[in-house]
């Protein structure tokens, strides 16, 4: 909804110009075609609202290129008075709809690989200097006003605004109109250049549940391009921010006024926005460039981090308030408890009680976190304090320098650490969390960003941090320790014989064993831990809570000269002052590295185990297998693991990623070995004699195994499992494709009437002692199957069923025999050998087969009965 512009007298003019008589033909270039006569141009309509009819027709009979084209054309010839009802509809074609049903440009899934013109064209169109952003500073000149919902903002922030309290964040000071009926309805009144970073930043949210019809790089696509080039443009690492172009007067819109009637618990104790100290309250004329410029790179920050970060539970956010904000929100409370016809308020405040965001981030959004946090390293650290002569002030800092150096601590810490925190929680045990792994392992390395990089060494040795960036590691303690301990109890609970589990654990393990790096955490561990320090509560709301999303030029925080002080305000303030700290170093944490260290050493194990039995199946097979003349095994083989899958060399790297990572923690917690080597004898005496067949920890009764405790936390965990094959009755598993259907259920009824009625004779003849109880018990009994059912959770009324000896015909099913006999008795043909003696040939030289193997299996099972 677009707001006309504030005229100096205070009045909105019109707003569509004066008059415009019968005589004045209102001509339109090529792109929007031309009205037939002027009377048809200013009967109904006003001619922007032909404008937006005529680029809605475009929108359908042009192609993109074009109508690209003909934006550009009219964005720099229209005037802004006409430009300005076109502007919501433009910006919901380009980023989407709010609620994400209209996809617009779809910028996630345009790449420049598939659809290499419109994507050069989209980001032309797009860039900070492109003529999207001519249209921005020339409806910002005008003082333009647009709504965009509340409903649509992050779950805390809309709850919060809901219950008529504003949140720290200086974005949306002044910016909220209230509709004269109550709590539905509300809105943002926005400038031109935060609405239309709402929607791009918005755009990444709301469409994150679309199938994507082919697969998508997201660092090349345009979404991913643009947020970079916004980034460099309004947050540069060298240089100061551009200013918009010349003809635009650089003025900011002051703020809307509130509705009177709706009452609203205001934080006026906050220092107040950049954006108002930088603009609204210095002349424009004598103003510095700069400082008339810096409120678009706050803006854009701030909406960036509003919509990719501040999502998470309204306990979280409530628990971050600062201590004299939860005393306002509690006073606004009780008055309006005492006001009868306040029921819109009061489903409000039961809404902001009951209230949970269902919030799941995607792969897709959590790196372009990661570009941001990658950026926001560069753009602080390029800050270069300037030497202070005794003569100057302590405000002759450029708004930019200041802006450098206080902006991860105030406008992304907080935020940062809770969405971390929510995906460490929550994020699905598998290998997309490398996303996560890598944009935490990015925020805690900010000495990778900085544009003084040392040279390597010939030796290749990882580089010492060095000790300036103490104070960083200090004041995010909870970024290393705390996430160290969530990773940790994470990396328990996943399968590191998986080659990308095991690069993920070897990453973290390999980033935190930097030389150096583990001293400065333990010695910011030590500062906290320190109790001859209390904070005294009046600092409180200055000092350990500070606004971490409002503005930092209006008001300077004194110089705190304890370091001790430091770290325990940044604990505080982002776990609450009832926060129980446990020690990264501390004996907990220890004894959870040593099971970590286990698991790595059991996994290396399977892993070899794995690697062998893939290289002792792939030498048995040969060309004689394929017509079974070796033993018959209908389950075949399953190894349960994907590394069959994915060859010997990544079983080789896996070894060497538990290898190093094993390396890397002993270097960080300072193992020795003989607590390895104590690790090592444990899991030895706990393997079965082969290594690779054992079961889980169970008991035997008469249902058969039962797991216990243990064993149900090996199989989760898989450390152990039960072999994944057919336990059941031999001729009653599924037909396999090398069997024929209908012969095997002929051969199954014709077995089935033999051993019904001829069972007693059969179990009588394999009771015999003597060489005729052996050929029979051969034959009729599979002592294969019955020891690999002793070896599985099944009972012993189905074990019983499978050990009674029976007649099994299902062998001649298989195409395999059926092409073996085919082949003998074409070959028995050539030799002028009949059907009659060949079966009688084939039948004798099988009666001598079974005598035989009758004789080996007696001497090695004497005593089976």
């Amino acid at each position: 909804k677009p707001h006309p512009p504030r005229s100096s007298h205070g009045h909105a003019p019109k707003p569509w110009g004066p008059a415009r008589g019968p005589a004045l033909v209102v001509v339109m270039t090529s792109p929007f075609g031309r009205y037939r006569n002027a009377e048809a141009a200013s009967a109904h309509l006003p001619p922007s609202s032909y404008l937006l009819a005529s680029l809605k027709a475009d929108c359908l009979n042009k192609p993109f290129a074009q109508r690209c084209h003909d934006l550009a054309t009219v964005i720099e010839e229209f005037p802004a008075k006409e430009l300005h009802t076109i502007f919501p509809w433009l910006v919901e074609n380009i980023f989407g709809s709010l609620d994400g049903v209209i996809l617009g440009w779809n910028l996630r899934c345009l790449q420049g690989r598939t659809n290499p013109t419109e994507y050069s064209i989209a980001l032309d169109f797009l860039d900070p200097a492109g003529p999207m952003m001519k249209l921005v500073y020339k409806l910002q000149a005008e003082e333009y006003r647009y709504d965009f919902p509340v409903s649509y903002l992050p779950g805390p922030v809309k709850v919060s605004i809901q219950e008529r309290i504003l949140p720290e964040c200086s974005l949306y000071h002044n910016k909220v109109q209230f509709p004269s009926s109550g709590g539905l309805g509300l809105n943002l009144v926005v400038n031109p250049f935060e609405y239309c970073m709402f929607y791009f930043a918005i755009s990444l949210i709301t469409q994150r549940n679309i199938p994507m019809s082919c697969h998508v790089s997201t660092s090349n696509s345009a979404y991913f391009v643009l947020v970079d080039r916004y980034l460099k443009w309004f947050l540069p690492i060298e240089g100061s921010v551009l200013p918009p172009p010349s003809s635009d007067p650089g003025g900011v819109p002051s703020p809307a006024p509130r509705s009177p009637a709706v009452p609203f618990t205001s934080y006026g104790m906050h220092p107040t926005s950049l954006l108002k100290r930088h603009i609204a309250h210095q002349p424009s004329v004598n103003a510095d460039p700069a400082s008339q410029e810096i409120w678009r790179s706050e803006t854009l920050l701030q909406i960036f981090v509003e919509m990719w970060l501040h999502h998470y539970s309204l306990d979280m956010y409530q628990k971050m308030q600062s201590p004299h904000i939860k005393l306002e929100v509690l006073h606004y409370r009780l008055s309006m408890s005492s006001i009868h016809h306040s029921s819109p308020a009061q489903s409000s405040y039961q809404a902001l009680h009951t209230y949970q965001e269902l919030f799941k981030p995607t792969e897709e959004h959590v790196l372009v976190i990661r570009l941001l946090v990658k950026h926001l390293h560069a753009f602080s650290n390029s800050f270069k304090p300037e030497p202070v002569s005794p003569s100057a002030h302590s405000h002759t800092a450029s708004p930019l320098a200041e802006f450098k150096r206080i902006v991860i601590p105030r406008f992304v810490q907080q935020k940062l650490y809770v969405f971390l925190q929510h995906c460490f929680g929550h994020w699905p045990l598998d290998a997309s969390f490398r996303a996560v792994l890598e944009m935490w392992l990015s925020y805690l390395q900010p000495w990778r960003y900085a544009p003084e990089k040392p040279l390597l060494s010939t030796e290749s040795q990882p580089r010492s941090v060095s000790e300036k960036w103490a104070p960083f590691i200090q004041e995010n303690l909870l970024m290393y320790t705390k996430l160290f301990v969530g990773f940790l109890n994470r990396a328990l609970r996943t399968d590191l014989v998986s080659p990308k589990n095991a690069l993920m654990v070897f990453r973290v393990a390999k980033i935190f064993a930097q030389p150096n790096l583990a001293e400065m955490i333990q010695k910011g561990e030590q500062l906290f831990l320190e109790t001859d320090l209390v904070v005294p509560p009046r600092q409180h709301r200055l000092f350990v809570s500070p606004s971490f999303g409002g503005s930092f030029l209006s008001s300077r925080t004194p110089n705190i000269t304890d370091v001790s002080f430091k770290v325990k305000s940044h604990v505080y303030s982002l776990e609450g002052q009832d926060f129980q700290y446990k020690q990264m170093f501390g004996p907990e944490v220890r004894n959870l590295v040593l099971r970590l260290a286990q698991q790595i050493c059991q996994a290396q194990q399977t892993a070899k185990s794995i690697s062998d039995h893939s290289i002792e199946a792939t030498a048995s097979q040969s060309f004689l297998s394929w017509f079974r003349f070796g033993p018959s095994d209908l389950n075949g083989s399953y190894t349960g693991n994907d590394l069959d899958e994915i060859g010997q060399d990544n079983i080789k790297k896996t070894d060497e990623y538990l290898e190093k990572a094993l390396e890397y923690l002993c270097q960080i917690f300072r193992l020795n070995e003989a607590q390895l080597c104590q690790l090592m004898q444990n899991w030895g005496a706990a393997q079965d004699e082969n290594e690779k067949k054992q079961l889980p920890d169970c008991i035997e009764s008469e249902d058969g195994l039962i797991l216990t405790p243990l064993g149900r936390y090996q199989i989760i965990n898989g450390l152990r499992k039960f072999p994944l094959e057919y336990q059941g009755d031999p001729e009653l598993q599924p037909i396999r494709s090398y069997e024929n259907t209908t012969i095997v259920r002929l051969l199954f009824q014709l077995s089935s009437i033999i051993n019904r009625r001829f069972a007693g004779s059969m179990e009588t003849l394999c009771a015999k002692e003597g060489f005729l109880g052996s050929f029979c018990r051969y034959h009729l009994c599979n002592p294969c199957i019955i020891e690999k059912a002793r070896r599985s959770p099944l009972s012993k009324q189905n074990l019983g069923q499978i050990q009674q000896p029976r007649v099994s015909l299902r062998f001649l099913a298989s195409y395999r025999t059926l092409l073996s006999l085919l082949l003998t008795y074409f070959i028995a043909s050539w030799f002028c050998i009949g059907p009659v003696t060949c079966t009688f040939l084939l039948s004798i030289g099988y009666l001598f087969y079974a005598v035989l193997m009758t004789f080996i299996t007696e001497k090695r099972n004497p005593h089976q009965s």
